[in-house]
């Protein structure tokens, strides 16, 4: 059962939750509303998701975020479902202002009982891709992913910032830019569905409008029709060392996207035919279609003078610079210290053979001889320029002892990897069977 916190003191939202999970056996629905029992759930349930409810003038709202973005640790291992009220609050602004934490996706209150329980079923299913801290490098190299989206247009947010937080968890762009990369993939999502699949040409949009009708209620209406309900929009994307691909295929007709491309430029800027290319080709690198018109590929270069933000209780201590090809830990020296990796490639070498690479999401260096008073096991050396935040036994268990939540976290990451070791070692163990 997956234990689920819910930051909110709003009787109306909290009873149209609980009515979204009724019969959902799954989840375990913790409600918090005050200060002290918020921080306590999130720095020592471990949760995976929360919701919080953005627009609820009963709690103090900024302190709990302050807190989960003074931790970048904490802050890391989890996603956050947003609930607003659309008379108050407006989607693109509480993305821009909560764009430090890890935003999926933003539901209106009327969307909850329709569009919560996807929304979340659809982060536990992928939580792996979205979270990579714990990960070594060959998930983050070379990486690919996909999404298949129905032609649901409420949906579509939660799809586009799984793909903005994927590259942002990663430090492949600047968090501030998040937001922008966000809403550049849900407008060319949202155009797959609502010009490709369903068909809806741009005087159909505008009449709708005229007349009241929503995006959403033309293609609920469109969707009544067999043939158009089962087409689908693939949604790919490959995380390269320099760049990151995403592929938005729907299964339409396609578009003169000469002419139509012409047409748009030659718009005014406030008018919404267009938007959606126009934001992704403000806010991506390079945007491709194809001859046919029913494919776009968003290039996204990456940001090689992003950090990582160092946790807090790392944050005072010894910071070491190192350059490519210096040595930085030694084969068979005590153990009697450990590196936070704020940033850099290195790599590990055991018997002059080069055995492993870490980085960033791997957050740790020398960790399991340190935690095991053993000598180094392997060499390590840097591949380039990078920082280090050096941390003897001492400091780290003061740390431990003033955050113990860290604790919890490490022990997490080390489960992980044992898991992840003990699926290499079976899938090895089946391919010696096979052969």
């Amino acid at each position: 059962m997956a234990i689920l916190g819910i930051i909110n003191a709003d009787p109306d939202i909290k009873a149209a939750i609980e009515a979204a999970f009724a019969g959902k056996k799954d989840y375990d629905l913790k409600f918090l509303s005050k200060k002290e029992n918020i921080v306590e759930f999130l720095n020592y349930e471990l949760p995976e998701i929360i919701v919080i409810n953005f627009s609820d003038l009963r709690l103090s709202i900024e302190k709990a975020i302050t807190h989960i973005k003074n931790d970048k640790w904490l802050s890391n291992n989890f996603g956050v479902v947003g609930i607003f009220s659309g008379d108050r609050d407006q989607e693109e602004d509480l993305l821009a202002k909560y764009r430090a934490i890890n935003v999926l996706s933003l539901l209106e209150k009327s969307r909850i009982r329709s569009h919560l329980v996807k929304s979340i079923d659809i982060i536990r299913e992928n939580y792996q891709i979205i979270f990579q801290r714990e990960f070594t490098r060959e998930l983050v190299c070379g990486a690919t992913g996909s999404f298949v989206l129905e032609n649901d247009i409420l949906a579509v947010p939660l799809y586009a910032g799984i793909g903005a937080t994927i590259l942002s968890q990663r430090g492949c762009i600047n968090p501030e830019k998040k937001m922008h990369l966000q809403l550049a993939l849900d407008e060319l999502l949202i155009n797959a569905i609502e010009h490709g699949n369903c068909s809806i040409s741009y005087d159909e949009k505008t009449e709708a409008m005229e007349n009241g009708k929503s995006v959403v209620d033309l293609v609920m209406e469109r969707c009544k029709k067999p043939g158009v309900r089962a087409k689908r929009v693939d949604f790919q994307w490959e995380i390269k060392n320099d760049q990151t691909i995403f592929t938005i295929r729907d299964q339409g007709e396609g578009f003169n996207v000469q002419a139509n491309l012409k047409k748009i430029r030659e718009q005014d800027m406030t008018s919404t035919h267009g938007r959606g290319i126009r934001l992704a080709a403000m806010f991506s690198n390079q945007l491709k279609y194809n001859k046919k018109g029913n494919q776009v590929k968003l290039i996204i270069n990456h940001d090689t003078t992003v950090e990582p933000d160092v946790p807090a209780g790392f944050s005072g201590e010894q910071v070491v610079s190192v350059k490519k090809g210096d040595i930085v830990l030694r084969e068979n020296e005590p153990s009697d210290y450990l590196y936070y990796i704020a940033s850099g490639r290195y790599s590990v070498i055991h018997k002059r053979k080069q055995v492993g690479s870490l980085g960033p999401q791997d957050i740790f260096m020398g960790e399991m001889s340190f935690l095991l008073n053993q000598k180094r096991s392997a060499k390590v050396k840097a591949e380039s320029a990078g920082r280090l935040i050096l941390l003897t036994r001492k400091t780290f268990i003061d740390v431990i002892r003033k955050y113990p939540h860290y604790g919890i976290f490490l022990s997490k990451l080390l489960a992980k990897r044992l898991v992840r070791s003990n699926d290499q070692n079976a899938d090895l163990a089946r391919q010696i069977k096979g052969t």
